[in-house]
């Protein structure tokens, strides 16, 4: 967990910012703002964790808890949902009470980077949108795979920038016009998120393309990482089983 004395990094302090004024309304307007896909992106990635009855699973950038919900749904144990964001731990705790998910759900405040939880302590880890927000994204894979047990599932979600020229340039039109015009109708926080989703996912690609995010799977310990690039080049799934030998554990 953070500590309090601890200074969060620049990007660190952007992302909470940019989340503090958004969960009251954060599941609909992902939804609206993903065109109806965020749910189904979801629903993929969850498929794709195969864990045995009572399994513990950590679910990382939980935000309102949506994927550690459909986890429960699913029937695989229990879950804890951990969030760098107060605002977004309190809007998914209100949405586990409702879901009449506890204890089976546990919220918890702290950071992908690090985690607070001892080596190979679950049997599935899981994260959505959480690469971008941390200073390097190849430490924190190899600090969610430290946590998982040798042969358990790590599985993660992010933003993906088309490929093919037209679904690239309609994807640059809907983040550059699309997403702030919807979001300045809803408050000047969806606004703010609306103007800064386009360049971010942008810079993000442009640093780590998709082949060198599976490169960093593999040099974090999951020797063979499976993809599925989704609704025409807007959202990536990765997932993959832990190695039972890794030269990132060595």
């Amino acid at each position: 967990m953070q500590s309090t004395s601890e200074r969060p990094s620049p990007r660190t302090r952007e992302a909470l910012g940019l989340f503090a004024g958004l969960p009251d309304r954060y599941d609909l307007m992902a939804e609206l703002l993903s065109l109806g896909q965020n749910r189904r992106w979801q629903r993929f990635l969850v498929e794709q964790i195969d864990t045995p009855p009572g399994a513990r699973i950590l679910d990382v950038a939980t935000g309102t808890a949506a994927v550690a919900i459909m986890l429960t749904d699913r029937g695989q144990g229990s879950v804890i949902g951990l969030d760098q964001s107060a605002p977004m731990i309190q809007a998914g705790a209100r949405a586990v009470e409702r879901a009449a998910l506890r204890p089976r759900v546990a919220l918890l405040l702290g950071k992908g980077e690090r985690l607070p939880f001892a080596d190979c302590a679950f049997d599935a880890v899981t994260f959505t949108y959480l690469l971008r927000y941390t200073d390097d994204p190849g430490a924190t894979l190899v600090e969610l795979n430290r946590v998982l047990r040798p042969g358990g599932m790590l599985g993660g979600m992010e933003f993906h920038v088309p490929r093919g020229a037209l679904p690239r340039r309609l994807w640059w039109l809907y983040t550059r016009i699309g997403l702030p015009t919807a979001g300045r109708l809803v408050s000047r926080s969806w606004y703010e998120v609306g103007r800064f989703l386009g360049p971010s996912i942008e810079d993000f690609y442009r640093r780590y393309p998709l082949e060198r995010q599976l490169a960093l799977w593999r040099a974090a310990g999951v020797p063979q990482p499976q993809v599925r690039v989704m609704s025409l080049g807007g959202a990536v799934v990765i997932w993959g089983r832990k190695g039972h030998e890794s030269s990132a554990f060595a």
